[in-house]
Parts: structure tokens; sequence; C-alpha cells
């Protein structure tokens, strides 16, 4: 048979269900094939099943001569790969002339190469999974809607979390993993975080990060915070708010998550820049006591209550001790750094099980001037996966890249240079299509 176009999906990981299953639909009705690539073949094999557009194939991104010689004669390529293995990609691509998508956020190496990619007729469609992705292009729907009545958008606040579905909630943290546990346990670190408030630049330290939350009210779904993102400063110049008075993003958790999280974050034990000594033969209670004062005769409880002004009794001590961190169990990792063993810890405790299902929210808040008025605009979006493999975290990072594939290759979108989804002619189709396939926003 001969195809008329031909995709490429590079990385067979947890994200990629969705977009190869929506991609195989479409690749079937307009006689497309698609080539799943990943270095561990059983995994694109598995990716593949029942899928009739689509190929299994084995493929080394880092080998450059492998690399290229997969890309050749493709039309487009979707890049699924861990962030930092993007660039030589994108780089491959322009070079070929192949249009190029990823999820992750666009790199400085990968904006240099805009006046190369237009040359070339090039799409480098970067930021177009979840968050940033779906965030970028709600929030975008909503800020030129606004703009184009007038309105002068004074304050946005955009949250999104990555959580367990309520029919799936089953322990007192209310979370799982449902995304790569490292990213949770490090989430936060390598600055301070920074956003505006009522005009006032704003810095967060590590060490205060889940202190500071947000309350966060969803209609039907209840309570929840967030904690601010790295850097919202950024963001101003992309959602063309240069002006806006207050800007802040942040991750959202169910209420209480973040007051528990802390006391790790205050003993140290999510630093990954060392390791602890004889880290194998320490339990977990060893783990915790290590960061307290040493004293033999007092328990370990009572020294950390002690020591962070706990209430031995409240719900963050039975979220700790759910957990297991007073335990007498085996630890088992040799040369471990404080945040493997916490993340070794989690995973036997946060992990999804059979039937279990994900939940993804997002969350905006805008204020805004409009006929010398003040008004307030809500949006959210709640998406509860499917199954284990269709998750909402796979559907929302994954469908989005494959609506987009679509109207490239359908001649919809013709754009070329380097971008985000943050144009109309981007999200409007896209944001068009996810409500036809579940995934909406609840304005008030």
């Amino acid at each position: 048979m001969k195809f008329t176009k031909h995709i490429s999906i590079i990385g067979a990981g947890r994200s990629s269900s969705a977009l190869i299953q929506y991609l195989d639909q479409k690749a079937t009705e307009h006689g497309w094939h698609i080539y799943i690539s990943d270095r561990n073949l059983d995994l694109a094999q598995e990716r593949v099943k029942g899928m009739s557009a689509c190929e299994a194939i084995s493929l080394d991104a880092l080998n450059s001569e492998e690399r290229r010689a997969h890309l050749k004669g493709k039309d487009i390529v979707i890049s699924m790969l861990p962030a930092s293995m993007h660039t030589e990609v994108v780089r491959d691509c322009i070079e070929m002339g192949i249009h190029v998508i990823t999820p992750s956020y666009v790199t400085d190496d990968v904006k240099a190469m805009d006046s190369e990619a237009r040359k070339k007729g090039v799409l480098v469609l970067n930021e177009m999974g979840l968050d940033p992705g779906i965030d970028h292009m709600s929030a975008m729907r909503i800020i030129h809607g606004l703009q184009s009545k007038g309105a002068t958008i004074t304050s946005f606040k955009s949250f999104t979390g990555g959580l367990i579905a309520p029919e799936s909630d089953n322990n007192p943290w209310h979370y799982k993993f449902t995304w790569n546990p490292r990213n949770v346990v490090l989430a936060g670190q390598g600055g301070a975080v920074q956003f505006i408030r009522n005009g006032k630049y704003k810095y967060i330290p590590y060490h205060r990060l889940f202190s500071r939350v947000e309350d966060i009210f969803i209609d039907g779904y209840g309570d929840f915070e967030g904690y601010a993102n790295r850097d919202s400063l950024k963001y101003r110049s992309v959602y063309g708010l240069d002006n806006i008075p207050t800007i802040y993003r942040g991750t959202l958790r169910r209420k209480g998550y973040s007051e528990a999280w802390n006391v790790f974050v205050q003993l140290g034990m999510t630093d990954d820049s060392y390791t602890l000594e004889d880290s194998e033969r320490m339990s977990y209670r060893d783990f915790i006591n290590s960061y307290l004062r040493y004293e033999d005769t007092t328990p370990v409880e009572q020294k950390l209550c002690e020591y962070l002004q706990m209430d031995p009794e409240g719900e963050v001590m039975s979220k700790l001790k759910w957990l297991g961190i007073f335990d007498h169990s085996p630890i088992g990792l040799k040369n471990a750094t404080p945040a493997q063993i916490l993340q070794h810890l989690l995973e036997s405790k946060w992990s999804l099980e059979d039937g279990d299902k994900d939940m993804i929210a997002m969350y905006h808040f805008f204020q805004y001037e409009q006929d010398g008025q003040t008004k307030e605009l809500s949006s959210y979006m709640i998406s509860i996966g499917l199954d284990p493999v269709y998750t909402g975290m796979a559907r929302t990072v994954g469908l989005p890249i494959g609506i987009a594939v679509t109207d490239i290759l359908k001649g919809q979108l013709q754009l070329t240079g380097v971008h985000l989804p943050t144009l109309p002619e981007i999200y409007n189709p896209i944001l068009d299509e996810l409500e036809t396939l579940g995934i909406r926003f609840e304005e008030h």
C-alpha cells in the first residue's frame, strides 16, 4: 500500500498511549502511516497492539546516524523523548525539512532555530501537551476574548495538577503518582520561585515554598491548594500581558498535602546532592531520625513534633505514620541520596493500583477592568482517566499533539518557525476538538 503521509513518534512512554490511539484512527482514515520508535522495542510493540496504521521499530534516538536514517522521508515528527533530548531531533528535522512537535518547554537552543526553520518552511511546535500546552491554549482563548471586548486584564492565576480521581482516592494524602515520581520529590528546587502580585515582585525560597499556598475551590470537586511554580514572570511576554500587575502559576494538590510535604523539605529529606552512609542498612525510622537531634531516650515521633512544633495527634502526623516513615522496615538502597530514599518509600505507597484512575485538574482565575468595573472570571477543566493505560495525563498530553498533527498534515495549519500554541489558528481548532473528546472548560 502506498501511504500519503509518514509520521514518526519517537518515544513510547506512558504519555504516548492516547496520542498513538488518536493518530491511528486518523491515519487509517487518511492513508497515513505511523512509526512508533523506542529503544525498548517491546514497549513500542505493546503500544501498537490493535493499531492498524502503526509500525513499531527499535531506535536509539541518541545515535545520530541511526536517528537521521529513521527521520528520512517523514512528513512530521513527534518527539516524546525526555526534554533534554529534543534539541538534536529538532535540529535534524529542520535541516531535513520535516515539521516537528514536542510537549516540552521550549529551550533557548530551540528558539534560536526559528530563522532557519522559517527558511526551510518547517513548523517547530513546542509546549503542546498539558502543562505546558492546554494551559496556554485555554488561557489565550480567554485573554484574547477579553481583550477583544476592550477589557484590561489586571490579574491572572493558573494552576494545574496531576491527581488521583475521587473514586480512587483512598489514602490520607489524597495523592498518588500519575507522572514521574522523581519530579514530584524534587519539585520546587533549583532557585527561588518568582512572581508578581499587585505590581510587587515576590520571591519564595525553596524552604518556604510549601508553607505559602493558595486555597482553591472547584465546584463539584471540592477544596484544593496551589503552590507556586518556578518562574511565573516569563509568562507575561508569552501571554502578551507585559504590564499585568499580578501573574502567578502554580501546581494543584488536595488541601493539606503541602503542610505535610513541608516536613520533608524542612528536614532536608528531598535533597538529591549527597548520599547517606550505610543507607542500605538503614530503616526508614533511622532515616528520619538521622535529621533530628541525638537523644536516645526520646521517641523519634516526639523529637519531630518538638522540632517542627507539630500536633502529635494532628493530620500531618497521621499522614506521616501512614507512609511508614517511622517504621523499622529496611530501606535496602545502597549509596542512596535522601531524595532517592524518600522516593523509594513513596513509590511503595503512592503507586496506582489496579483499577485506579487519575485526574487532571486545571484552574484559571482572571480579574479585569471593563467599562469602569472590576470583574472576575474563573475557568476550570477536570479530566478523569479512562483506565491505567489511557490515563487523564496521557490524554491531556497526547491528544493536543495528535490534533495538531492532523491539522498540519491536512494543510489547515500552515505556520513556519518556532512557535508555542498561543495563536488562535493553533489553539481554536485544538480546544474545539478536545471538547468533542470530553476535555472541556467550564467558565464562571
